[in-house]
């Protein structure tokens, strides 16, 4: 892919390519790629998460080139870039998508056997991995990644970044469970086998107490919010120790990890395997 890294990263420098016609070809040929998951905007080397600015850079140049377009038809229509079109599936890519309103654009990795159930949405840039189930009202945001076996239970909101390009994106690696109205946000990273407790908040500002550790995980300027490999974290709060909010006995929300996953959190979260 380097020669076409080169190429998205010369036309992304151009002042004016919204009417290069090689601009649109190589555009066409980068959404390929990133729609068959053969580049990501980020993606694990050595065991390190590392981000592919020139990925998003891609993707900006297709909002540049892309002309407002209008489909869908009678009463229900869309109008949106056509460089970003909703992606159609056939059963040769092997994805569930029940009736119900789900959508999922162009460029965005969808893996055979993850399920999508009505209504969810997977926006560019999006990697969803093998055995992945997005339940309704989930959202699975640009650039987010998301490994293999992951639930994103209803209305989950997995955030998505497109700028600045060497920005991390939300990243859910293999086998988590995304509980109920969970919002994931920011660049957070959250480990293999990791639970979060409906109603579970991350964003770079969260702190995350860990109750079995003694210990307060924090972003840095240099890395995100990172929650272990198994935690179990739940919503919570925090007593305000100082000024006004003492005195008025106020507290701030926090998520907390309470434990650490065992063999009856796996009981109590195993999906069941008929549905799929």
């Amino acid at each position: 892919m380097q020669s076409l890294k080169t190429s998205i990263e010369r036309l992304a420098a151009l002042g004016e390519v919204e009417h290069n016609p090689e601009a649109r070809a190589v555009f066409l040929e980068f959404r390929d790629a990133l729609t068959q998951g053969k580049i990501r905007a980020a993606e694990k080397i050595d065991g390190r998460w590392v981000v592919n600015p020139w990925v998003k850079l891609g993707i900006l140049l297709g909002f540049r080139l892309g002309e407002l377009a209008e489909t869908g038809c009678a009463a229900l229509t869309f109008v949106d870039k056509d460089t970003f079109p909703v992606r159609k599936f056939s059963v040769a890519d092997r994805v569930r998508i029940v009736p119900g309103g789900s959508s999922v654009r162009l460029g965005a990795y969808v893996a055979p056997s993850v399920i999508c159930m009505p209504p969810m949405f997977i926006n560019v840039g999006a990697y969803v991995d093998e055995g992945t189930m997005v339940d309704s009202h989930a959202l699975v945001g640009s650039c987010a990644q998301v490994g293999k076996r992951v639930h994103l239970s209803a209305a989950a909101q997995i955030g998505g970044v497109i700028e600045p390009v060497n920005a991390a994106p939300v990243i859910i690696e293999d086998d988590v469970l995304v509980g109920g109205n969970c919002g994931v946000y920011e660049g957070t990273l959250v480990r293999t086998r990791a639970v979060l407790g409906a109603g579970t908040i991350l964003t770079r500002s969260t702190p995350l107490y860990d109750l079995v550790r003694g210990e307060v995980y924090r972003a840095t300027p240099e890395s995100p919010l990172e929650v272990p490999e198994g935690a179990v974290v739940v919503p919570g709060s925090r007593a305000v120790k100082k000024g006004a909010a003492a005195e008025l006995g106020i507290s701030l929300y926090t998520p907390v990890i309470v434990k650490y996953r065992d063999e009856k959190t796996d009981r109590g979260i195993e999906l069941e395997d008929w549905l799929r």
